[in-house]
């Protein structure tokens, strides 16, 4: 595993990292001076004492208790310093959301810091590679990208509308057109087509911003990405209520940005899931004087995703100290969730992918604390 997590790959493949969730053990220690003032205190002071010990900073108070709906006791859970997650509303039928917060003891600079250095920050474990791109893109930037052998025999009899790998029409008929199937080894061709497509869409999605984003035609109907992107976002309040400047940022990217903000876009090859999965992302950091935000946002993902973003809001709580409020929201809009079949598999997804995000928040807090 890398230095920290990567909430997202914790999120999307939670299922990977189950064995590993369930055998966690995770320790509250408490103040025993703490637990003597309230086992000595009448009634009136144990509710001041509770009223007190949940107060977060305002902006993130009415989040928590309207938005979110923390119950009192998950209140208390996280002002005591253990993380919390929640399942979030979202469209069943092909949306997973999951929201997650813990406080985090050290500055937020230290994670800003981490998160700055991408190809460190996401590596080890399931990434096999973690290649920041250059700006302006290079075709050499993607000289390592590899597609799976099984990626390469699927990709033999891709059509549109047919297809194992999530590709636009474009991308389908230069597969069928330029490659020579028949050749003994037709992967190395592939490869370079494919490492010339993925230059070309970060390109084209620098310039032209969600517009330029894929059309899928890996099944009979249509996916497109922009819509899924930009009705994804519509519904998150952290977005449309909280941070409106920043939702404006990811919709009208490039034309609309975050003032200050760092922009880098990225690839990954990964091992998780029943796949091996190509993915682009682009990353947004805004640090503020008391606060911070990090965006993720999925731009392309060769299984599983249409789309994707992780919103990570980092909030100074002076009342407490030097640390900050770690808060993420994840969602995510996938095959596999609709139908008579997505009824079994939503819920168990669901579980999973909050007890992913909880393991990612203690690992977070305990790797940033222990440097």
């Amino acid at each position: 595993m890398g230095v920290f997590p990567d909430h997202t790959r914790i999120w999307h493949f939670a299922r990977d990292s189950w064995r590993r969730i369930c055998d966690s053990r995770f320790v509250v220690r408490t103040n025993p001076s703490l637990i003597a003032a309230v086992l000595l205190a009448s009634s009136t002071a144990v509710a001041t004492f509770q009223s007190a010990s949940t107060r977060f900073p305002s902006r993130l108070d009415s989040y928590f208790k309207n938005t979110v709906a923390l119950t009192v006791e998950e209140q208390q859970q996280l002002a005591s310093g253990q993380p919390v997650t929640k399942l979030l509303a979202g469209d069943a039928s092909k949306e997973v959301a999951v929201f997650g917060a813990v406080w985090i003891n050290v500055p937020i600079r230290r994670y800003v810091d981490a998160v700055r250095d991408i190809e460190n920050f996401e590596r080890g474990g399931g990434f096999k590679i973690t290649k920041q791109i250059s700006s302006p893109p290079r075709l050499n930037d993607f000289a390592e990208l590899r597609l799976p052998d099984d990626d390469v025999a699927d990709l033999r009899s891709c059509r549109v509308g047919d297809c194992a790998l999530k590709l636009g029409e474009d991308a389908l008929n230069r597969f069928r057109s330029q490659i020579n199937w028949n050749r003994p080894d037709p992967g190395a061709a592939a490869n370079l087509l494919m490492q010339q497509l993925a230059f070309e869409y970060v390109t084209r999605y620098l310039k032209g911003g969600n517009d330029s984003l894929a059309v899928y035609r890996d099944s009979s109907r249509p996916t497109f990405v922009a819509q899924e992107f930009r009705s994804m976002v519509d519904v998150m309040p952290e977005l449309t209520t909280y941070m409106p400047d920043v939702r404006k940022s990811l919709l009208d990217f490039p034309k609309s940005g975050l003032p200050g903000a760092t922009n880098l876009l990225y690839w990954q090859e990964t091992e998780f899931g029943l796949k091996p999965t190509i993915r682009i992302s682009h990353l947004t950091i805004r640090e503020g004087a008391d606060d911070a935000v990090v965006t993720s946002k999925m731009l392309y993902a060769s299984h599983y995703f249409w789309t994707g973003l992780e919103v990570r809001a980092l909030v100074s709580d002076s009342s407490r100290g030097p640390g900050f409020w770690f808060v993420t929201v994840n969602r995510s809009r996938s095959d596999g969730l609709s139908g008579f079949t997505g009824i079994f598999v939503r819920g168990r997804v669901g579980s999973e992918v909050q007890e992913g995000t909880l393991e990612g928040l203690r690992i977070t807090k305990r790797m940033l604390e222990a440097r």
